[in-house]
């Protein structure tokens, strides 16, 4: 399954530095000027799962092949992008590609940083890049509307409750609200995808603290910093601390966290709440040749989980032989497993569950 995060937030925040710590490179420019970057940069991230190596202890693959996540360092926006100002356009567009978005907000203080508008202001500067992914959203809106309603005049009332449910959006958006936050059912959520609202796509926060604050970080603090909802995700993270500790050993790094009491890097957190904020979980193959991590939607059934690994698994589908991970490590191997009847046999109702070990059975 492919998976594209795009990093949005004003200059100078921290996106590059951040990005650069994901893919522990420098591909990303890291200056203290607007718009160092400008065309989005773009890094393939292995997805951090211990289970992996727990299975392959057992099985003894040729190779490990852990799930990734594509993250994409977008442009910084300024005020007025929706309107053409700074890289406009652009930087939308690369937004509306991505599927969720990860908004950094400045919380440090550093006055050899330079902040686009001349103070250190978290709620302000999450507000801006909102209003304009709003403002953006409301032009996509008013355009489809026009049309709508244009074809509602046939008195179709399906074309009719459209309109309906546009207008409905069109005053949640002039009150300076996210579609993702709106109450609304799955079918009119159906109805309005094919609009590609860049509010209705999940929404992260990242918290960018001094270093200094990694100890004695408070969340409920920094949620009245931004001014943002209690169930809205938001991770802490010092884009520093997470830079440096891609030149450390494991050790040197085990060694950094515990001094800043952290019990894992800022860019596990991010990484995990990323799957969880698209509602993902993994399932795995194990055997000889590898041991694979594969990436679905919590929900899904059997036969979807097979056809991530190829469309003729899924159309051809049988049945799913199933371990779970623990089962595997604990039994000390598949045919183990089997021999104390832990391995199960599925059908196409079974919904895979998050740490499964999945053998498919199908017709070619």
């Amino acid at each position: 399954m492919s998976l594209k995060i795009g990093i949005v937030g004003l200059p100078n925040v921290g996106k590059s530095t951040l990005f650069n710590a994901l893919t522990k490179s420098k591909s990303a420019e890291a200056a203290n000027y607007p718009f160092c970057t400008i065309d989005p940069n773009v890094g393939i991230v292995e997805v951090p799962d211990e289970r992996m190596k727990k299975l392959a202890d057992i099985v003894h693959p040729e190779q490990i092949v852990p799930a990734v996540i594509e993250f994409v360092d977008i442009a910084g926006l300024v005020k007025g992008a929706s309107e053409g100002e700074g890289l406009g356009n652009q930087f939308l567009s690369h937004v509306r590609e991505c599927d969720a978005i990860l908004q950094v907000v400045r919380v440090f203080e550093d006055n050899d940083v330079i902040h686009v508008h001349g103070e250190v202001n978290p709620q302000k500067d999450r507000e801006i890049i909102e209003a304009e992914l709003i403002f953006a959203d409301m032009q996509t809106l008013d355009k489809r509307l026009k049309k709508a309603e244009t074809e509602a005049k046939s008195g179709d009332k399906e074309k009719i409750a459209y309109v309906d449910l546009l207008k409905k959006v069109e005053v949640y958006l002039h009150e300076g609200n996210l579609v993702i936050n709106m109450d609304l059912t799955d079918e009119e959520r159906d109805k309005i995808k094919e609009l590609f609202f860049l509010t209705a796509k999940p929404l992260l926060y990242i918290a960018n603290v001094h270093e200094n604050d990694m100890a004695d970080i408070n969340i409920d603090d920094l949620r009245r910093k931004l001014d943002i909802r209690k169930t809205s995700m938001l991770i802490p993270i010092s884009a520093r601390v997470e830079e440096e500790l891609g030149g450390f050993s494991e050790e040197e790094a085990k060694q950094y966290l515990e001094s800043l009491g952290m019990d894992e890097t800022g860019l596990n957190k991010l990484i995990k709440a990323s799957y969880s904020l698209l509602n993902l979980i993994t399932y795995f193959t194990a055997g000889p040749k590898e041991v694979r991590a594969w990436t679905i939607h919590k929900g899904d059934k059997a036969p979807r989980a097979a056809g991530v690994i190829h469309t003729d698994f899924e159309k051809g589908f049988i049945r799913a032989e199933v371990i779970k991970w623990e089962d595997l490590v604990s039994s000390g191997g598949e045919v183990q497993s089997r021999e104390k009847g832990l391995m199960r046999l599925e059908g196409k109702d079974y919904t895979v569950q998050d740490g499964d070990v999945m053998h498919f059975r199908f017709n070619n």
